[in-house]
């Protein structure tokens, strides 16, 4: 295929040159009717590339296909059967790849240490998890991805499931092995969806941990703005084999999503697309070596741990992502969300993601000498000045069996039933009619229709105590708690 083609982008190019008014959405009419004061921020051209799919860019009858050919072209640089843009983020695209293996009632394996989004769906779709742990490091706090055995054993006990959503990389970067865990659904003639929203890059550097697709997965979604060139909720769905109907996905993509589709979102799909397949390898290349130089540099100053090569020697992760910088900061006295924090005051640098171990900087392909030369100076300080960073009560970190607690009842039923809020104090042995997610990343610790233990709660309020944002509890302050009603 023709890979210097990128039809979006060409059609919002032609309906510029011809000069077309509009008489129906956006109200904005191109800019026309902007107010000077936002576009003077934000600039005049992202109003001028807003512009309705149809009756726009192409015609009612989509007589030029102008997203049909994008997407074509999209699965063919990725290696994927078939690809479809969404405009809304990965946060719906799990939805939908969800609804399109399992419906309400039917059960899906799903890794616990997923996203709120995921746990939305469950709540959404009304499917029965079937819940997969990860495999849990206790020196570093940290959860990552199951294991195909523990895939196997779920699927020998639950053999009507409908399917697996594995979440990989996780959010610290730790990858699953795709093909292990891929063959073992297969083997239950059952799909495997990926959510690699991290992992967009993937398919265009060897360097860079397996792509779902070459890794015998079903279905893939990845958030092409986390790691790639495209605007903010810029997600796309990749489809191989026939355990997953095109239809069915493309079906429930209607039901969920949205009917006013953003032409930015489509447009630097498009373009990243062609980007990547013209100069992917040299660009990662480049990433992948100013990534490995920040993280010896890292690595060199006292207090601070970056993750590396040792999870996978030590068994614990497939492989991992080399373009995320983890650092472990608990020798300097201070938690990840203190360092960020600091970071950001004093040095004008504002970090990926952070928790009460550690904090997260992503490279990509948009950074040079300079950010790099940023982000080291940015550390070294941190360093010097962790000191001069106030002492906050420290978070009591549970043990690993204590982040698995027992369902009571389905997320649904617990989420939409009669709820009583209680204090914390007489919280523990009462069902969660809520989730509560430390943000970020945002996995949930309690999930609706999860028995809250007395562990938990000490790890969440002492958690809020230090700093930790919830802004999912209905009291983020966590002095109640929203329960089930008995």
């Amino acid at each position: 295929m023709d890979h210097s083609r990128v039809p979006v982008l060409e059609a919002l190019q032609e309906f510029r040159r011809r000069g077309d008014i509009a008489y129906g959405p956006p109200g904005h009419k191109q800019g026309r009717g902007a107010d000077p004061r936002v576009a003077e921020i934000v600039g005049m051209d992202v109003f001028r590339s807003d512009v309705l799919s149809l009756n726009g860019l192409d015609d009612r009858r989509q007589s030029q296909g102008v997203l049909s050919q994008a997407q074509e072209l999209m699965a063919d640089a990725v290696g994927a059967d078939r690809a479809f843009f969404s405009t809304c983020g990965s946060s719906l695209s799990v939805k939908t790849a969800m609804l399109a293996v399992a419906g309400p009632g039917e059960k899906l394996l799903l890794s616990r240490n997923a996203h709120k989004t995921v746990m939305a769906a469950v709540i959404v779709n009304g499917v029965e998890p079937i819940w997969v742990h990860p495999e849990f490091d206790t020196e570093r706090h940290l959860a990552h991805p199951p294991e195909a055995d523990d895939v196997r054993r779920r699927l020998r006990e639950h053999p009507d499931a409908k399917g697996m959503l594995l979440i990989t990389p996780t959010d610290w970067g730790t990858c699953a092995d795709i093909r292990a865990v891929a063959r073992v659904c297969h083997d239950y003639d059952v799909p495997l969806i990926v959510d690699e929203a991290w992992g967009a890059a993937f398919p265009f550097h060897p360097g860079l941990p397996a792509w779902g697709m070459d890794a015998e997965a079903d279905l893939v979604v990845t958030s092409v703005h986390k790691m790639g060139g495209a605007v903010e909720q810029s997600s796309v769905f990749h489809l191989q084999y026939d355990r997953v109907s095109p239809e069915v996905l493309k079906q429930r993509e209607d039901l969920l999503g949205t009917t006013s589709a953003s032409s930015l979102v489509y447009a630097t799909l498009d373009g990243w697309r062609r980007q990547m397949v013209e100069h992917g390898h040299e660009l990662l290349d480049e990433a992948l070596h100013r990534a490995e130089r920040v993280r010896a540099a890292a690595a060199e100053l006292p207090g601070l741990r970056p993750m590396g090569q040792e999870v996978v020697d030590e068994g614990l992760a497939a492989s991992y992502d080399p373009l995320k910088i983890v650092i472990d900061v608990r020798e300097l006295g201070v938690s990840g969300m203190q360092a960020t924090e600091w970071l950001r005051v004093h040095r004008h640098v504002d970090l990926g993601g952070s928790d009460s171990c550690r904090v997260s900087a992503s490279i990509t392909h948009a950074d040079d000498d300079e950010t790099e030369k940023v982000l080291v100076d940015a550390l070294r300080a941190l360093v010097e000045g962790a000191d001069s960073i106030e002492r906050q009560p420290p978070v009591h970190l549970p043990e690993p069996s204590a982040l698995e607690p027992e369902q009571a009842m389905l997320p649904r039923e617990a989420f939409f039933a009669e709820a009583d809020h209680v204090p914390a104090e007489r919280a523990a042995g009462r069902i969660a009619a809520e989730m509560i997610s430390p943000y970020p990343p945002g996995v949930p610790v309690i999930a609706p229709g999860e028995v809250i233990t007395d562990a938990v709660l000490d790890y969440l309020r002492s958690g809020v105590a230090h700093g930790v944002l919830i802004p999912d509890a209905a009291d983020p302050s966590l002095r109640t708690l929203r329960v089930v009603h008995c």
